[in-house]
C-alpha cells in the first residue's frame, strides 16, 4: 500500500489520502465513581490492558488520559515480530501486516576512506530477525496501532471507550484495605482540562490501578516508586519527513556515521514515501534536559544534511519531530508492595510501559516492551477478578517484567554507545569511534531480544517443567509458544498453531501425540484425553464452571503424527459440543504435514510425544510427558481456584490465601 504522496495525513490508512481524516475524540462523559480496574494513560501499554479487559463482561474497567484525544503523530515506529504475534491474539495482525513497511534489509555507511568528508556504503545485509517468527518486523505510525486497539475496545462486548481530557491530581492507596480483595482501596482524583468543564474534579474508586502514563508518570510518583539509572548527556533529534533525495538507500534501514558531524539512523516508514531520521546532536551539559535546547526541526535537518554528504535530502514536509536525550532508567519495583515485604502482600497498584522503564527510541524497544508489559498483567488481573486464580498470581507480574526491563536497559545503553560516533559528555574523550561492523554484530547477537521472541521468564510455578524440556526442545519453557503449521483433520486446512492462542484469558494445552494413533484406546494420547474429560482430578473439570463450555478455561488441542486420521474417530472431547445449540467444534485436531513436520521443526520427541501448556499470554508454562496426569493436575492446583465446589469452599480458599 502507498499513501502520503501529497502530504502526511494521519488516520485510517484504508481510506484514501484525499478524504482521510483523523478519528474524532469520543464525547466527554463523567467518569464512573467505582470500577474494578482503573487504567491511567492511553499509550500502547494502557490500550493493550484495556483491550484485554474489554472482553470480560463481569469486569468494569475505565481508561483515562490527559490528552484531548487519540494520538495522531509520531513517537514509536517499529512493531517487532513478538508484538505482531500479540496483535494476532487480538485478531488484528493481518491489517497491520498489510499496512506496515516490512523491514527486510539493513545498510551500513561510514566515512569514505578516500574522501572522508563524505559517507560511503560498506555493505547491506538481510535483517537478523527474519525467520524468528512467521511475522516480519514492521514500521508504522504508533497512532495507527492505537487506532486498531481502540477499535477493538469499542467493538468488544463491553464497548470500552477512553475518557480524555483528565489530569491525575492525586492517587491514594489505603494500605489498610489492600489485602481485602473485595475492597476498593484506590482513590484517584482527576481534574477536567477541556474547555467545557475545565477545573471540574472527579473521583474514582478502584480495586486495582495500572499506571501507563509515560515517563513522567503521576501514578508512579503517587506510589513513591523511584527510577534508577542516569542520563548519557547525549541529545538526538528525530523527525518523520517527506523528501526528495539522491541517497540510494532511502528505503532501507540504514546506520550512517560521518567523520566529523555525527550519526544518522534512517528508518523507512509505511506508505512508500515517509522516512524517519534519528540525528545525533551536540552533547548536553550536566543536568541539562533535551527540552531545554533551543533547537527546531530546521536545526535537525541542517545537521542531517551535513552528516549525509555528498548526498542531498530536500525535505518537503516534516510530519512530526522531537528532541530527546539518551538515558536509561528503570523503576525500582513495578507494583505497590514494599521491597522488604513483597512476598506476603497482594499488589493492588501497578506501573507499566514508559512509566517504569525509559530509554532511547533507536532500538525500537519502547512500544515493543510496553505492550507486552500489560499483555503479561492483563490476563492475571482478569483471572483474579473473576475468582479463577489465587491473587498471589499478581505478584508474578513485577518479577517477570522487571527482569525484561533490566535486560532492555542494558541493551539500550550498549546500542546508544554503538550508534553514536562521538563519546558522551561524561565519558573519556579518548574513546574511539565505533565501527559499523560493531553495530552489525550487536544486532545479530541481540536479534531474538530485539524481535521480542527470545524474552524468557524465570522458573516459577507458572514457568516450570525444565526436566522435560528435551521432550520439545524447540518450545522453550518461559518463552512464547513458537508457532508452526499443522493440518486440521476436519477440513485439511493449514493452520498456525500459535494463532489459536487468543487474548481471551484461556489456558491452552497442546497434546503432541506419539507414534500410537490417538484413535487407539491404549495410546498415551487417548488415555490423557480420557483423564481430562472424565477423571475427577482433571484440571479441566475442576476449574471449568458448570454450565459453561468445556474449553472456556482450559482449551485443549491434539496434534498428531498420523496423517490418516478421521475426525469421527477422535474422542468426543477433541470435537466437543458447545454453545446453546450443542454445535460441534471441528477445529481442535491436527496432524503434522509431510515435508513441513511440526514435530521435527520444534524438536518434539517422536517416540514419546508430550503436552505443552501455554499461558494466556502465549508463554510456555510447562512441558510434561503424556502420562503425567497427576503432575498436570498439580500444576494448575498451585494457583487456580476450583469452580465446581460449594461457593463457601471457593471463598474459603481465597480467605486462606489472604491470611498467608
Amino acid at each position: 500500500m502507498q499513501y502520503h504522496l501529497n502530504g502526511f495525513k494521519p488516520g485510517n490508512y484504508q481510506i484514501p489520502d484525499e478524504v482521510r481524516e483523523p478519528s474524532a475524540p469520543p464525547l466527554l462523559v463523567d467518569l464512573p465513581e467505582e470500577v474494578d480496574v482503573l487504567i491511567v494513560g492511553c499509550g500502547p501499554a494502557g490500550l493493550t490492558m484495556a483491550r484485554q479487559l474489554a472482553e470480560f463482561t463481569d469486569i468494569t474497567s475505565c481508561i483515562v488520559d490527559q490528552e484531548p484525544g487519540p494520538l495522531l503523530f509520531g513517537r514509536a515506529d517499529g512493531i517487532s515480530c513478538r508484538t505482531m504475534e500479540i496483535m494476532e491474539a487480538f485478531n488484528s495482525s493481518e491489517l497491520i501486516v498489510k499496512e506496515t513497511y516490512q523491514l527486510k534489509q539493513n545498510a551500513f555507511w561510514e566515512p569514505d576512506k578516500e574522501h572522508p568528508e563524505n559517507i560511503k556504503r560498506t555493505h547491506k545485509i538481510a535483517d537478523a530477525r527474519i525467520g524468528l517468527s512467521e511475522f516480519i518486523h514492521g514500521i508504522v505510525n504508533q497512532a495507527r496501532l492505537h487506532d486498531i486497539l481502540l477499535e477493538g475496545m469499542e467493538n468488544s462486548v463491553t464497548h470500552l471507550i477512553p475518557h480524555y481530557n483528565r489530569k491525575l491530581l492525586e492517587l491514594d492507596v489505603d494500605s489498610s484495605l489492600t489485602q481485602d480483595l473485595d475492597a476498593h482501596p484506590i482513590t484517584a482524583t482527576f481534574e477536567r482540562n477541556d474547555d467545557a468543564q475545565s477545573g471540574k474534579i472527579e473521583i474514582v474508586k478502584a480495586r486495582y490501578v495500572v499506571g501507563t502514563d509515560g515517563a513522567r508518570s503521576a501514578v508512579r510518583k503517587g506510589l513513591s516508586i523511584p527510577l534508577e539509572g542516569d542520563s548519557a548527556n547525549k541529545a538526538w533529534g528525530v523527525m518523520d519527513i517527506l523528501y526528495v533525495t539522491d541517497f540510494p538507500d532511502i528505503r532501507v534501514k540504514s546506520f550512517i556515521q560521518s567523520k566529523e558531524h555525527g550519526a544518522v539512523m534512517l528508518i523507512p516508514r509505511e506508505g512508500g514515501y515517509l522516512v524517519r531520521m534519528y540525528v545525533e546532536l551536540d552533547l548536553l551539559t550536566q543536568d541539562q534536559r533535551a527540552a531545554d535546547i533551543n533547537l527546531t526541526e530546521k536545526d535537525i535537518i541542517a545537521k542531517m544534511q551535513l552528516i549525509m554528504s555528498p548526498y542531498t535530502v530536500d525535505v518537503k514536509e516534516v510530519a512530526w519531530w522531537s528532541i530527546y536525550e539518551v538515558g536509561q532508567r528503570v523503576a525500582e519495583r513495578f507494583d505497590d508492595r514494599p521491597l522488604d515485604n513483597a512476598e506476603s502482600l497482594i499488589p493492588r497498584a501497578f506501573v507499566a510501559g514508559d512509566a517504569c522503564h525509559t530509554h532511547s527510541p533507536k532500538g525500537g524497544w519502547g512500544l515493543n516492551t510496553s505492550l507486552p508489559d500489560t499483555f503479561n498483567l492483563g490476563w492475571k488481573l482478569a483471572a483474579v477478578l473473576q475468582g479463577k486464580s489465587h491473587p498471589k498470581l499478581l505478584q508474578t507480574y513485577s518479577t517477570e517484567r522487571l527482569k525484561v526491563a533490566r535486560q532492555l536497559i542494558a541493551a539500550d545503553a550498549q546500542l546508544s554507545k554503538l550508534v553514536a560516533t562521538r563519546p558522551t559528555a561524561n565519558k573519556d574523550n579518548s574513546q574511539a569511534k565505533t565501527d559499523t561492523a560493531d553495530i552489525e554484530k550487536f544486532m545479530a547477537r541481540q536479534n531474538g531480544f530485539i524481535a521480542g521472541t527470545a524474552i524468557e521468564y524465570n522458573p516459577s510455578y507458572i514457568c516450570t517443567g525444565a526436566e522435560n524440556q528435551a521432550l520439545a526442545s524447540g518450545f522453550h519453557i518461559g518463552q512464547r509458544f513458537h508457532s508452526a503449521e499443522a493440518i486440521r483433520v476436519a477440513d485439511g486446512r493449514r493452520q498456525h498453531l500459535g494463532h489459536l492462542v487468543k487474548a481471551d484469558g484461556r489456558w491452552r494445552v497442546f497434546v503432541f501425540g506419539n507414534k500410537l494413533s490417538p484413535a487407539d484406546a491404549s495410546s498415551d494420547a487417548s488415555r490423557l484425553i480420557e483423564f481430562l474429560a472424565e477423571d475427577e482430578s482433571s484440571p479441566v473439570l475442576r476449574y471449568t464452571p458448570k454450565g459453561t463450555d468445556i474449553d472456556s478455561v482450559i482449551d485443549v488441542y491434539g496434534v498428531f503424527q498420523q496423517q490418516d486420521l478421521a475426525i469421527e474417530d477422535m474422542p468426543d472431547y477433541l470435537w466437543p459440543a458447545k454453545g446453546k445449540y450443542g454445535l460441534r467444534d471441528y477445529e481442535k485436531v491436527f496432524y503434522a504435514e509431510e515435508g513441513n513436520h511440526i514435530f521435527e521443526q520444534r524438536g518434539v520427541d517422536l517416540d514419546s510425544g508430550c503436552m505443552v501448556v501455554v499461558r494466556p499470554d502465549q508463554h510456555i508454562a510447562n512441558i510434561l510427558p503424556l502420562n503425567a496426569h497427576k503432575e498436570l493436575a498439580e500444576f494448575f492446583d498451585e494457583f487456580m481456584i476450583s469452580q465446581n465446589g460449594r461457593a463457601e469452599s471457593v471463598a474459603g480458599e481465597l480467605l486462606v490465601h489472604q491470611q498467608v
